[in-house]
């Protein structure tokens, strides 16, 4: 192919794509926020908490970290991802089968990139799954998943799916605490999902970047059961808190070491390697400690009573909205509101969203964004929008045992609680 009619093709594909939907409501929140409004951001997914300090201190140790590092990585945080999933997962990966890239986004734009197969991506789902694989040049396969089953794939659907076409390669992704509904799997149904995987040698991605925040502490890997056919995707931006710092991982099976041997080469090529002294302090991060281990608690401690007051009023306002097992996200659905909302003009979660925000500074994104359809009145909101550090310092000051009530979230939360009052009353 001619280099012109390579440049038509790719531009063709990134044509008409709109910026990713939570840096776009992000930046439409602070364009009004600089215009005097006030805006609940409950749109972008960022950790509302700070960097634990050990890690900091570690990037500052490491600040004058200057040569480029191998592509795959810096071999002592290879080294200590591949421990952390050893100790947490009691899994078998090696330093040599993990790749570092700038963010596990990048890492997953590359793997659509060298493997020839279709997508699959079970809705809801994050944002830019899709985009990513059309910008590539893949086709992307939406399964569709039930709100009656927490909007988790059951193993059943990828059945159906997989059996109309047995022989056809595919990467399914796997999230969870899913984004958008922050549900999770308990282990039989990850269990169920292996072996459908195992009988048509599917590659499963398994986006793991919230497991560390599944509310019990009790996060699993679908690689325990399907070892040889899962990568993992992981990173700091969630857990850690280090959105911007822009460090993900990728741990493969000793099987599927030659699909990581084909994105170094894309690695070399583009990014290069990720950025040095944030390595170096990542190590910090992923070997653990009984520090981290306590920011970790009280991060849970605090998201996990937040979503049950958030599921409460939502449900006691008559919303149906599947109760979250970890992360930071619900996925509301506001049908039963349907008739008095097309009476205001609000045909669709686009509109829903938009109304929302000018009427009550409240910022959620529409369930379209996630790959639901567009005359659905979902909505995903994010309940981030508060100050971490001020919250974790409070709740340092608990008994393991002492929960957070709703008095201390009135003080340490009090704008997501705002938010959602007025989210309520806005909808009766």
């Amino acid at each position: 192919m001619k280099n012109g009619q390579h440049e038509v093709h790719l531009n063709l594909n990134v044509r008409g794509l709109p910026i990713s939907a939570t840096l776009g409501i992000n930046e439409e929140s602070n364009r009004l926020i600089s215009e005097g409004k006030q805006v609940y951001k409950l749109g972008l997914g960022q950790s509302p908490f700070p960097v634990p300090e050990p890690i900091v201190r570690e990037l500052q140790n490491n600040a004058h970290q200057k040569d480029y590092l191998p592509v795959r990585g810096l071999p002592a945080l290879c080294d200590a991802v591949a421990g952390y999933y050893r100790r947490t997962q009691d899994l078998p990966i090696s330093k040599g089968n993990i790749l570092i890239g700038p963010g596990s986004k990048e890492l997953m734009f590359i793997l659509q990139l060298v493997y020839y197969g279709d997508l699959v991506i079970p809705t809801p789902s994050w944002v830019s799954y899709a985009p990513q694989a059309h910008i590539v040049g893949r086709h992307v396969h939406w399964l569709e998943t039930d709100e009656k089953n927490n909007w988790l794939l059951t193993p059943e659907e990828l059945e159906h799916f997989c059996a109309a076409d047995p022989s056809k390669p595919r990467i399914v992704i796997l999230n969870y605490p899913n984004n958008p509904t922050g549900c999770s799997y308990a282990p039989h149904q990850l269990q169920a999902l292996a072996e459908v995987a195992r009988k048509y040698r599917i590659i499963l991605l398994s986006d793991e970047i919230y497991g560390e925040l599944n509310f019990a502490g009790c996060h699993q890997s679908i690689a325990r059961y399907y070892p040889e056919g899962t990568i993992i995707a992981s990173g700091l931006s969630k857990w850690a808190g280090a959105g911007g710092w822009r460090l993900g991982t990728f741990a493969f099976p000793e099987e599927l070491k030659w699909l990581m041997e084909s994105m170094t080469v894309v690695a070399s090529e583009t990014f290069t390697a990720t950025s040095a002294p944030i390595q170096y302090a990542a190590v910090k991060a992923f070997e653990g400690s009984v520090r981290l281990e306590r920011y970790l608690f009280n991060s849970r401690k605090i998201l996990s009573a937040l979503a049950d007051w958030i599921w409460s009023r939502l449900s006691v306002a008559g919303v149906t909205v599947a109760r979250p097992d970890g992360a930071f996200y619900m996925l509301p659905d506001f049908e039963p509101f349907r008739e008095n909302l097309e009476a205001r003009g609000i045909t669709n979660g686009e509109v829903f969203c938009q109304q929302l925000l000018q009427q009550t500074g409240v910022a959620i994104l529409p369930g379209s964004s996630f790959g639901r359809p567009k005359r659905e009145l979902t909505a995903r909101l994010a309940f981030v929008d508060f100050d971490g550090a001020r919250a974790l310092a409070a709740v340092e000051q608990f008994s393991a045992d002492q929960p957070v009530d709703e008095a201390y979230l009135r003080v340490y939360c009090e704008r997501v609680l705002t938010a959602i009052d007025k989210l309520c009353d806005w909808i009766e």
